[in-house]
């Protein structure tokens, strides 16, 4: 029984037991990202919440504030959620005044989203407690690694996704 006690009991969940091309040992990348994605996602919604907001509609909200007048299915794509999802969010951020929508041009079947200015206002207002997130994740990242760990990042993401990021 000792024995047994005593023995390794393997590689961690997500880990690779054998070490990669650069001789690193441990979690693979994408099990260090996700719980990354995870640790992001419950600071953000604990800042968010005295907003009113989730992380998932502020990804939205900022989206649109990026780039405007996109339909609920493109609206999901880029906001990483279903489009059965994003119809939900999309009309509870329009019943609460911080997005529009109306008829496309040239498609009348089709109702693009924008940011109202009372959504506009609110993504300045919430723009300090992430920014102070952004900070806490970059805190022990030395100055001169923080752009390769972000083109890392976006690199990683035009691999998996076909597109380059911008």
């Amino acid at each position: 029984m000792a024995e047994a006690a005593d023995r390794d009991p393997g590689p961690a969940p997500g880990a690779d037991p054998d070490p990669d091309p650069e001789g690193h040992k441990g979690p693979l990348t994408i099990y260090l990202v996700k719980q990354l994605e995870l640790a992001i996602r419950s600071f953000m919604d604990e800042a968010l919440r005295p907003y009113g907001l989730t992380t998932f509609q502020y990804t939205a909200l900022t989206v649109l504030q990026h780039r405007g007048g996109l339909s609920s299915a493109q609206l999901a794509r880029r906001s990483f959620v279903r489009p059965q999802t994003m119809h939900e969010m999309v009309r509870a951020l329009e019943e609460r005044g911080l997005i529009e929508r109306a008829h496309a041009p040239g498609n009348r079947r089709i109702m693009e989203a924008r940011l109202t200015r009372e959504g506009e206002e609110l993504l300045a207002a919430c723009a300090p407690a992430v920014q102070k997130l952004e900070d806490r994740l970059l805190l022990d990242i030395p100055e001169e690694r923080r752009s390769a760990f972000r083109q890392g990042l976006e690199d990683g993401l035009a691999s998996l996704t076909g597109r380059q990021h911008g």
